[in-house]
């Protein structure tokens, strides 16, 4: 009974951390909450594009990823494609902007 007992507690923990670790982030995926906070980012980011009259909301594509916030696309001018960076620099949650914004 004793060794059932331990082989059926050994099978637990070993099954625990396996579900625990599917979970967690690693250098090139990331964790499930880490995808939910940076989905959320990059909603609030594409709403603050597109609530600036300045910027063509069509043409900018954003993604995020560790907070970090990529934008990339084409845009007429320089203006806003330096306009672009700083509204999504301004979003709360964003650690950085990496603007990849191409200048027709």
């Amino acid at each position: 009974m004793n060794k059932a007992f331990r082989t059926a507690a050994a099978i637990f923990t070993l099954a625990s951390a396996l579900a625990l670790g599917a979970c967690a982030g690693t250098q090139t995926r990331e964790s499930t909450g880490g995808y939910v906070d940076n989905t959320v980012i990059t909603a609030k980011v594409k709403t603050a594009i597109l609530q600036d009259p300045a910027l063509e909301v069509m043409q900018i594509k954003v993604i995020t990823y560790d907070d970090v916030v990529q934008l990339s696309g084409f845009v007429d001018t320089a203006e806003i494609k330096a306009r672009a960076g700083t509204v999504a620099s301004q979003v709360g949650g964003v650690s950085s902007v990496k603007n990849d914004l191409v200048v027709k």
